[in-house]
């Protein structure tokens, strides 16, 4: 009985040791990461509201001729675009609030009072390259690296301007 009672404990523990076997199954997780195109400007994202920079022509008497400047963007140098690679990225520079308002320019600085100071916007240091109103900047395909766009600009004095702050907003816009 005692020969029976240990091959029942010894099958017991065989279908116990069996039994704590662990079955496995195998399978696979399914990862994705979808990137869409993106550029930054002067190391800002956005779809809108976004600086391209500035033009400041400074302070000068009212009896000047020519005065020129170039846009500074958020860095303080020239405007800086970082594009997804692969792109091309296009800035057009589009109308300003006072363009037209006179001769001299294709846009105007104003001071709110009815007097307008002529300026354009040009794409060389030479200022011979204008830029007109809707122009365009088509820059190289992105490698993946921050390009540098300089814009620069040249205001014209006239008879008759009064002192005061002369100020425009010119709308711009990258595609990509």
């Amino acid at each position: 009985m005692r020969m029976n009672l240990s091959r029942c404990i010894l099958a017991g523990l065989g279908l116990a040791l069996a039994s704590q076997a662990q079955a496995a199954t195998t399978g696979t997780i399914d990862s994705k990461l979808t990137l869409t195109a993106a550029c930054q400007v002067n190391g800002s994202s956005g779809t809108s509201g976004v600086n391209f920079g500035a033009l400041d022509f400074g302070t000068k008497d009212a009896l000047f001729t020519t005065v020129d400047a170039q846009v500074i963007g958020g860095g303080g140098g020239a405007i800086s675009i970082l594009c997804s690679a692969g792109t091309v990225p296009v800035i057009r520079v589009g109308a300003g609030a006072h363009d037209g308002q006179s001769a001299g320019g294709s846009r105007a600085l104003a001071d709110g009072l009815g007097n307008f100071v002529p300026y354009d916007f040009y794409t060389d240091t030479g200022r011979t390259q204008l830029l007109a109103i809707n122009g365009t900047i088509t820059l190289p395909t992105s490698s993946g690296a921050a390009q540098t766009v300089n814009l620069y600009g040249q205001a014209r004095g006239k008879a008759g301007l009064p002192a005061g702050v002369y100020t425009d907003t010119v709308s711009v816009e990258l595609s990509f």
